[in-house]
């Protein structure tokens, strides 16, 4: 199906869950949520056939897409959640941010000031800041170098994949390692980093100006409504417990399904062995 299901490695940590190969991940007959949004959970510059299925992160994605016309709609959870109940974490030692500036894409870049952005950093952020770039800034040498000299490391998590060629089984991991050896995450947007660190024990922050995207369209609201009702999670401090109730709503970490139930909708074989893995450290609340 599509290949949007492969982005990030997705389809690979839900193989592993599932007890299949992920280095071979199967196909998922459906389309997956690749991405936090405040529409419909799928892209809006993709075609969809009718009929096909649609695997949605939360129960507040699918009520949307309902609202919105889309059948055959389901909530799974989102891989990341998942991952988390595959990667249980060893409470290593953390320490300062890790920051993600809204970031362009193949089709539009990002319009904005870098340096205004770096100072609000500096001026707010206490500890050591690493700077993770999306593989289309990190390319770009004059926007990496602008990071490195005001101090920060830069980093990249890699390239998502795309049209089933460079896929990445590795991107979501290396992701949850720079998370948790960070006490905080930040964006200048709220974003699915924010979410997945949130999860993953960090305290959020989004603050700082929210650039622009080239030719940039208010789908669904934008920013405004971002700002209207998700203002728990906007500022530079945020309450921790009510953010992480947010995140697992959002991530639809209570609604994981169990490795036979995937494998069911995803249209996926049974793994070699017929008893399902064992998870610990399931978000249940």
């Amino acid at each position: 199906m599509h290949h949007a299901n492969h982005y990030y490695g997705h389809s690979a940590v839900l193989a592993r869950y599932c007890g299949l190969d992920d280095a071979e991940a199967p196909r998922i007959q459906g389309y997956l949520q690749h991405g936090w949004n405040i529409g419909d959970g799928l892209a809006p510059d993709h075609e969809f056939v009718p009929g096909v299925p649609k695997f949605l992160w939360s129960e507040r994605v699918r009520r949307r897409a309902w609202s919105l016309g889309r059948r055959d709609v389901y909530v799974v959870g989102a891989p990341w959640a998942y991952l988390l109940a595959l990667e249980p974490d060893q409470a290593p030692q953390r320490e300062g941010t890790i920051w993600y500036p809204f970031h362009g894409w193949e089709g539009q870049h990002i319009l904005g000031s870098h340096d205004n952005l770096i100072a609000e950093i500096m001026e707010t952020e206490p500890g050591p800041v690493t700077v993770c770039l999306y593989w289309q800034e990190y390319r770009d040498r004059s926007v990496r170098a602008t990071y490195e000299k005001a101090g920060f490391r830069v980093i990249c998590h890699g390239y998502r994949g795309g049209w089933w060629k460079d896929l990445d089984p590795g991107f979501l991991y290396r992701q949850l390692a720079e998370l948790r050896r960070h006490s905080r995450v930040a964006s200048n947007r709220l974003c699915s980093a924010v979410f997945y660190g949130t999860l993953a024990g960090c305290a959020p922050a989004v603050y700082g100006d929210p650039m622009q995207l080239e030719n940039e369209k208010s789908a669904f609201g934008g920013q405004a409504r971002i700002l209207r009702e998700w203002s728990d999670m906007i500022g530079a401090e945020v309450d921790l417990e009510t953010a992480r109730r947010i995140a697992v709503a959002e991530l639809g970490a209570d609604r994981l399904l169990p490795p036979a139930e995937l494998r069911r909708l995803f249209g996926w074989p049974m793994p070699r062995s017929t008893s399902d893995i064992e998870l610990t450290g399931v978000v249940t609340k």
